[in-house]
């Protein structure tokens, strides 16, 4: 009984030495499993307050039981047991012996099962990493005036560890339903297509793209845009994104009506540059700003050019509602004869969003 009741305390005793202890500067202790760190956070989950996250800078001492991966900052990555001693941190390395650097030289730490779930991410099946969102806005009006009033967006990224894929639509219809009124439809258009950024170096990329657009008040049945080019990571941060982007591209244009009467044509093929850029900025942490413009000069006819600018705004009401309101500008040099060269939009209402 006596060599019972020795080995249960024993085993009690060990307890806390097979869990991970966090010692604040403060003199206050955790005890639990460190999870990850951004080196300027720490999160480690504990038995009676669950996941807690501390500044790393005010960690005096840290040991983990078990193996925990570290990069460090200049690209090493090390696993291993880890402790402290002063200022520094030692990895207990299974091949390498221990390995010692400055604490403030820790990029992220992660736990075996945080370790595995990002190595998944960077390489994520085709269903998998995606995040984006659908807008909706919807306007009725009756009595002294009959409108109706849709508009429907859609925006999809899939993040890989260097490459990334966007797919992308978006769509207006209005009409005026007064007898009187002609035309009755007054906006009829659709947009959409999907690009593809490959990353060569961490500033430098590659980009192929497909876009398509129909907008029947100017008699345009379909344009068709095929292209590619270089991009340029500018600022590329968690808060603030922008890319540039120069390529070339070849666009199909068909028309429902003659281009020029009394030509009767009614395509035309052009090849063109592709000059841009990308811009993302959060505003908080509920508002995310996105911007984009791109400059299409025609090659096949100098003088001649296409361009387009978006801008949206999205601010969360909760994790999958938003309130959204973009604008957006189309403007080209060469219509078809009648029609005017600059098309805009202007919209708001709720954006739902997916991650998936």
């Amino acid at each position: 009984m006596r060599q019972q009741f020795v080995v249960l305390a024993l085993l009690f005793l060990t307890i806390p030495v097979l869990a991970d202890q966090v010692t604040l500067k403060n003199g206050d202790r955790l005890t639990g499993s460190i999870t990850r760190s951004n080196g300027k956070e720490l999160v480690i989950k504990t038995d009676y307050a669950g996941d807690v996250t501390v500044k790393f800078d005010a960690i005096q001492a840290l040991t983990s039981a078990g193996d925990l991966n570290v990069s460090l900052t200049g690209g090493k990555n090390v696993v291993g047991p880890v402790t402290t001693s002063g200022d520094n941190v030692v990895v207990a390395t299974r091949t390498a012996g221990s390995v010692e650097a400055p604490k403030s030289s820790i990029a992220t730490l992660r736990s075996p099962a945080e370790q595995a779930a990002y190595e998944k991410s960077l390489h994520p099946g085709f269903g998998e990493g995606w995040n984006g969102g659908v807008n909706v806005g919807f306007a009725l009006t009756r009595g002294n005036s009959e409108t109706k009033n849709l508009n429907i967006a859609f925006a999809a990224t899939r993040k890989g560890f260097r490459d990334k894929l966007s797919l992308y639509t978006n769509s207006v219809y209005a009409t005026n339903d007064l007898p009187t009124a002609f035309p009755h439809t007054t906006a009829n258009a659709i947009g959409g297509g999907a690009r593809y950024d490959r990353d060569f170096t961490p500033r430098m990329f590659g980009f192929v793209n497909g876009d398509f657009y129909h907008d029947s008040l100017q008699n345009l049945d379909l344009r068709s845009l095929f292209g590619g080019g270089l991009g340029l990571h500018a600022i590329k941060s968690d808060a603030t994104t922008l890319d540039f982007l120069a390529g070339a591209n070849y666009t199909h244009e068909s028309y429902s009506v003659p281009l020029n009467p009394p030509d009767p044509a009614m395509t035309r093929n052009q090849a063109a540059l592709t000059l841009g850029d990308d811009f993302m900025h959060k505003l908080g942490k509920a508002t995310v700003l996105t911007q984009n413009w791109y400059f299409y000069p025609n090659l096949s006819q100098t003088g001649e050019y296409r361009t387009t600018f978006n801008l949206g705004l999205v601010t969360k009401i909760n994790k999958w509602l938003g309130w959204q309101n973009s604008f957006g500008d189309i403007y080209v040099s060469n219509p078809p004869a009648g029609k005017k060269k600059n098309d805009l939009l202007l919209s708001t209402g709720l954006n739902f969003s997916f991650v998936h």
